[in-house]
């Protein structure tokens, strides 16, 4: 007997690879052993009692054991598939897709749990874990004895989030740099609060910023840099600049990354999407909201942000785009000295916006600088459709010459052709005050979830420009998220391009603002937009429009007198149908796959359940233990099953709100 236990174990876990594929279960090689070894063991055991019942117990065990084994393994890959989290199983299927280091994984996995129990403490501490789902306001009083803070529990909500995230630090304060932006997702007084984040770290070690650079450069820096000063001229969390001499004798600027950020930024990433899928999971907001979704975009943005790379490609680009003859200038790369975390680049002589003494100096005048601006910026949005998306002072100089510098390329939105039509025909319609206009340029690029009732949009819409654009006041380009918030109420969702686009301008208008305060520069915006559109109302320009669009036109009308032909031929014979497609949304599919879902675990369970209720009632068979026969022991075993499947229904439609 025990050789037969010893030798079934491999045919066994051959078995449960094999019965993976009959079921449809295709699973990872843990999941495949661990379905084996369980049926092996079931199937010993069962055999073994029944062994311990008879005389002969020899006699067809080694049958029972493979019998039962089989049973109870392909058992074990069904209720592993019923057990475990939707799709998680479906996720592991791809097996071993590189070579296994354990001991790596492990001190990964063990600083990202470090970090993730430091990161829900301190949400606990300010009294936000039931905000995304952690647990119960008192669960949290009582987690690790940790309770919240007398005075911080009587602060506003906006307040203890401002300061969660700075106690988190890293690219927490980062992600409440880039909320405190969306105003379209947030209310004022929490967009106010996390504005006033700010980046507090110090220098990174100059001896490491030292190995770096020459790790990046391939050697010393003295065979690169004349003078490099080591005193950098602004620290943030992803890295620092320097100022620096090139052999040559030019001036230039030395951005370098903080040695060690890629894996910290990797972590608190990580930490972040686990957060975000509790939130949306376990809160009504993060399922609103649509968190899982948001985090994976700012982790996007923020890994972008660490290839140094990618930001030269970007300033190159919009320098391209520009041309040489443009007062706006971007600072050259030096592409030889460059890398993905090493950026050398043009040093720009000149002071901040903020500078008003000092531009006055210069001799220009600061309107006519913000004119310039604006046009600029305009013409990157909507004409060429590649822009700078954080203009904000720091970003924006005044040169020496009287030019403009953009500097800073981290953040460049991008526009395709369909989204820059639809924001000229948007601006349009609020310079019009047309309600509709403004509706159909949204909803021809926007995402609509669930039913919409374009009237009372509309309607909304009307209100929205009677408030912000009536006569004798001065709108502002603030008054856009207002209206991402009034969008977002109805369920449309814009593209994250033109959340950027819109992001951009509020911060452009604060630029100018401070470079000319009092300046207007929505009404601005509208006298460049009218100019340009007189430019393209010239009769060349008319004859061109007019005949792309006949060009684009002539394969249909070609093709217009033969369908007509076709259709009328088939009213004729009496064969002209419609053909309605069912089912053809997503969410309708979903729908029907889930209601049949429920309605074949049911049938399976009241079918399993009578089975069983008829080999309880069978006497004779088999003894299993006692006066129980093996006809028992699978009645009772089934009729488990059953209750637990038709159960598993019932909590499904209770889940759905139909209780």
């Amino acid at each position: 007997m025990t050789l037969v236990v010893v030798l079934s174990l491999p045919g066994i876990l051959l078995l449960a690879f094999v019965a993976g594929r009959l079921l449809g279960a295709r699973r990872s090689l843990g999941a495949m052993l661990l379905s084996g070894l369980v049926g092996w063991a079931s199937g010993v055991g069962l055999s073994l009692v029944i062994a311990s019942n008879h005389v002969h117990r020899s006699a067809g065990f080694a049958r029972n054991v493979w019998v039962f084994s089989a049973v109870f393994t392909m058992s074990a890959t069904v209720w592993m598939e019923l057990l475990a989290r939707p799709g998680a199983l479906a996720r592991a299927q791809t097996g071993l897709a590189s070579i296994p280091r354990p001991l790596r994984a492990l001190r990964r996995r063990g600083r990202r749990v470090g970090r993730y129990a430091q990161i829900t403490r301190i949400v606990v501490r300010h009294g936000l874990g039931p905000s995304i789902g952690l647990a119960s306001r008192r669960a949290d009083d009582d987690l690790d004895g940790t309770e919240l803070d007398g005075g911080d529990s009587r602060l506003p909500p906006a307040v203890r989030l401002r300061r969660a995230l700075e106690d988190c630090g890293g690219m927490f304060v980062k992600l409440g740099q880039l909320l405190s932006t969306r105003s379209d997702l947030l209310p004022d007084d929490v967009v106010r609060e996390l504005a006033r984040l700010q980046d507090h770290v110090g220098p990174a070690d100059a001896h490491e910023v030292r190995m770096l650079l020459e790790a990046e450069l391939g050697g010393p820096v003295t065979d690169v840099f004349a003078e490099f000063d080591w005193e950098p001229l602004a620290a943030a969390s992803i890295g620092q600049a320097h100022r620096a001499h090139l052999r040559d004798g030019q001036p230039v600027i030395v951005k370098v990354q903080r040695p060690g950020i890629a894996e910290s930024v990797g972590r608190d990433l990580e930490v972040l999407d686990e957060l975000a899928r509790v939130a949306e999971t376990r809160t009504t907001w993060g399922r609103d909201y649509g968190i899982v979704e948001l985090a994976g975009e700012f982790g996007q943005r923020l890994r972008e942000e660490l290839d140094f790379g990618l930001e030269a490609r970007n300033a190159t680009e919009l320098a391209a785009d520009l041309g040489c003859a443009s007062p706006v200038r971007v600072p050259r790369v030096v592409p030889e000295y460059s890398s993905t975390r090493v950026l050398v680049m043009e040093w720009f002589d000149g002071v901040s916006v903020r500078d008003r003494d000092a531009i006055d100096a210069i001799g220009v005048d600061r309107r006519v600088l913000a004119d310039t601006l604006l046009r600029c910026m305009l013409h990157q949005m909507l004409v060429q459709g590649r822009f700078h998306a954080d203009p904000h002072p720091g970003n924006v100089m005044v040169l020496a010459d009287g030019g403009l510098g953009l500097v800073d390329f981290g953040a460049v939105g991008r526009l395709d052709p369909l989204q820059q039509s639809a924001l000229r025909e948007l601006m349009v319609g609020v310079a019009r005050r047309d309600a509709e206009q403004l509706r159909t340029a949204v909803l021809g690029i926007a995402t609509v979830r669930g039913r919409l009732d374009e009237e009372q949009l509309e309607r909304a819409l009307a209100r929205f420009m009677a408030r912000h654009l009536a006569a004798g006041s001065a709108p502002g380009a603030a008054m856009f998220n207002d209206l991402l918030q009034l969008f977002f109420t109805f369920g449309i969702r814009v593209p994250a391009e033109l959340s950027t686009f819109f992001r951009a301008l509020v911060t452009l208008e604060g630029t100018l603002t401070t470079l000319a305060p009092g300046y207007l520069a929505l009404e601005a915006a509208q006298g460049i937009a009218a100019e340009w559109a007189r430019e393209r109302l010239t009769p060349a320009t008319l004859e061109e429009v007019a005949r792309d669009e006949l060009i684009r036109a002539v394969p249909t009308l070609r093709r217009l007198p033969r369908h007509v032909d076709r259709i009328a031929t088939l009213a004729e014979r009496g064969q002209l149908g419609l053909r309605v497609s069912l089912l053809s949304e997503p969410d309708d599919v979903l729908t029907v796959t889930r209601l049949v879902n429920r309605v074949v675990l049911a049938f399976l369970g009241a079918l399993v359940g009578v089975l069983s209720v008829m080999l309880l009632g069978t006497t004779g068979g088999p003894p299993f233990a006692g006066t129980t026969s093996l006809f028992q022991f699978f009645g009772y075993f089934g009729l488990f099953c059953a209750t637990v499947l038709i159960l598993r229904v019932i909590v499904a439609v209770l889940h759905d709100g139909l209780n």
